[in-house]
């Protein structure tokens, strides 16, 4: 499989180059010329089989060329010692609980693969790696636990001072050994923008032997794409006709994830990108202008993102094509208020608790129901991104009841935080880079 940039200014390059190089050098984002038609027949049914035999068959096609089905099963194996769990809560409604990783994010699915491929390739590189990534909560301590204690890799991370929860925080900062945090003044926005820059200054990449773990790095974002297969084809296989998708997006990579699957053949029939007061994708789909704005911070502070860098990638799917975007996804925005009331509604209603990223989800299939009036046999698979409990107070005030704190982070609460905080400066975090 071969990888070319969007911006179409860099040469076509391998997984292992694309893997190790995040960001292409034109500045693009890598994705495939081609995406493998992986979905339909016998092979990809979750009938009497396991979630890693089933991420096995379908992500056979994307590493073949450049990693033996033996090495591959093996990284498979020890990136998921965990799986995704389908919660139905009515006939047309179902959640997708991706937060029973080691940090309780759905950013463990993604940075775990690309951990164990990064390792099978780093063996023949033999020199020090760092990762650098900026986070608006999940990514950091995903990335940090999955690069944890591995020779030859260090990881910084970048996060906005003040603007994650304080549990997120703790899972950020209480790590070390390999991994060092980095407190920004400032918005995920700055902090995006200082890794870009970083990636951008070819000395500065070249000296430190920079890669990126965000969702911009290819090698993240195509094991999110698996995760989207296995639920759809267990939902097809239960006898459900026709499956919409909502997807809680910030960076948009989760989104980008799931139409990597449907260009694969995955039949979604709609995306529903359900987004906070960060609202530049509903505007473009409603005006056809893409406007970047600086942040708002929300109580889906994960989702705090003012220019989505894989929009890059959604527009390149669909050639740039407004309108042939608007037949496959329908986005909309939704406040705190509304938020914070969906939370409630669904503790109520169902028993359940959610936190402030899935009940956005929550929120936004309760507005396309009202404004698109889907038929009858549709269904709704709403992503949990995130355990509620890394959102305590937030969850507890809207359900005026208080729940337990699942072990990790009642751990992670009681060790001590170890950060450095920075200015939103680039000569600052060159500085940090050379210590």
């Amino acid at each position: 499989m071969k990888f070319y940039s969007t911006r179409k200014k860099s040469p076509v390059v391998n997984f292992e180059e694309a893997l190790f190089t995040g960001q292409a050098v034109d500045g693009g984002l890598f994705m495939p010329e081609s995406f493998p038609q992986l979905y339909g027949g016998k092979s990809t049914s979750t009938k009497d089989k396991s979630y890693n035999q089933f991420i096995f068959d379908v992500a056979r096609p994307w590493f073949s060329e450049e990693i033996p089905d033996e090495p591959l099963y093996e990284i498979i194996q020890q990136a998921y010692t965990f799986s995704p769990i389908l919660k139905t809560l009515d006939r047309q409604t179902l959640c997708l609980e991706l937060f029973h990783g080691p940090t309780l994010s759905f950013k463990d699915f993604g940075a775990r693969f690309m951990a164990r491929a990064m390792c099978y390739f780093h063996e023949k590189r033999q020199r020090e790696i760092t990762i650098l990534v900026a986070t608006s909560g999940d990514t950091g301590s995903a990335v940090a636990r999955a690069y944890h204690r591995i020779e030859g890799i260090r990881v910084v991370l970048l996060y906005p001072s003040g603007k994650v929860s304080g549990l997120q925080e703790k899972q950020l900062t209480t790590i070390g050994d390999n991994v060092l945090a980095l407190e920004v003044e400032g918005t995920f926005d700055d902090c995006q923008a200082l890794v870009k820059k970083a990636f951008a200054d070819r000395n500065l990449k070249k000296r430190f032997n920079l890669t990126s773990a965000n969702s911009i790095n290819i090698g993240r974002l195509l094991p999110q794409s698996f995760y989207y297969g296995w639920a759809v084809s267990t939902l097809l296989d239960a006898g459900y006709p026709k499956v919409n998708v909502c997807v809680p997006s910030g960076n948009f990579g989760n989104l980008c994830g799931g139409l990597f699957a449907q260009q694969s053949g995955l039949p979604v029939n709609k995306f529903v990108a359900a987004v906070n007061a960060n609202r530049v994708v509903p505007d473009y789909l409603e005006t056809g202008a893409y406007r970047p704005r600086p942040s708002i911070e929300t109580l889906s502070n994960a989702m705090d993102v003012g220019n989505p860098s894989n929009w890059e990638r959604i527009i390149r799917i669909f050639d740039h094509d407004p309108q042939l975007l608007k037949k496959h996804l329908w986005s909309t925005s939704v406040s705190d208020e509304e938020t914070r009331a969906m939370i409630k509604s669904v503790h109520s209603s169902f028993s359940y608790i959610i936190d402030p990223h899935t009940s956005v989800g929550f929120a936004a299939v309760d507005r396309f129901r009202q404004e698109c009036s889907p038929a009858s046999d549709e269904s709704f698979l709403i992503l949990s991104t995130a355990h509620a409990g890394k959102f305590h107070d937030i969850v507890s005030g809207a359900i005026e009841k208080d729940f337990p704190l699942p072990e990790e982070l009642q751990k992670a609460l009681e060790l001590p935080k170890n950060a450095t905080k920075i200015p939103a400066d680039f000569g600052a975090l060159t500085d940090l880079l050379s210590f």
